[in-house]
């Protein structure tokens, strides 16, 4: 577990990754990161090309079968 420190850059607020994190991660100055809710806090990740294929694939079948999805949802 590594602490990050909120710090005021320009108008907003950020968190400077420790070079070790940036490598552990594989992400480098203009790559995207991915932050989604947990149960138990944020995860963090790098967004790579097998996870936006796999975005695109489910974005799709949701599209596809949306009326089926809203059915099962009740």
């Amino acid at each position: 577990m590594k602490k990050l420190k909120v710090r005021k850059i320009g108008n907003s607020l950020g968190v400077v990754l420790p070079k070790e994190l940036l490598a552990e991660l594989e992400v480098g100055e203009g790559d995207e990161l991915v932050a989604t809710r947990a149960q138990d806090g944020i995860l963090v990740g790098s967004r790579s090309k097998k996870f936006e294929r796999t975005m695109e694939i489910a974005e799709k079948f949701m599209k596809k079968y949306r009326n089926t999805l809203r059915e099962l949802a009740k």
